[in-house]
């Protein structure tokens, strides 16, 4: 994939920043979580149509030790070993890997959080920082 899909992306979900935070929603300006935001941002530059992904509880990750949301970006992406710009972070919070955010240039990403919505986060710092993490992108699957 190009350079120009990878900056697509990072403009998209530029467009998103300051959605406030708001559990299943993806409403650009009104609110989003950390999952909705990478279906509607990859859908927007045509890497993918918007899965249903049913519903999940806020607080999901603390109560089971099912991978679910890993399963999803393994039907649409490939793990990498070093995120580029526009690919995909997993944070582990609670007993699996439950928190998202799309690379900007590593470590720094633009994620939907509960405290601050949609903002740019560096994963050295606050509560990202020291948490175990998996890299995932679009590309090796398309190509």
């Amino acid at each position: 994939m190009s350079a120009q899909t990878r900056q697509a992306i990072i403009d998209e979900t530029v467009t998103w920043l300051r959605t406030p935070y708001h559990h299943m929603a993806a409403i650009k300006g009104a609110g989003v979580d950390c999952a909705q935001i990478l279906i509607e941002v990859y859908a927007a530059v045509g890497l993918a149509e918007k899965p249903d992904i049913g519903n999940y509880s806020p607080d999901w990750m603390l109560h089971r030790s099912e991978e679910v949301y890993l399963g999803w970006l393994e039907k649409y992406c490939i793990e990498v070993e070093a995120p580029k710009m526009g690919d995909i972070v997993m944070f582990k919070f609670g007993r699996c890997f439950s928190h998202s955010g799309i690379v900007t240039e590593w470590p720094r990403l633009i994620h939907a959080q509960r405290e601050d919505g949609c903002c740019y986060a560096d994963a050295g710092q606050g509560n990202l920082a020291d948490r175990e993490v998996r890299f995932f992108s679009f590309f090796g699957k398309l190509a």
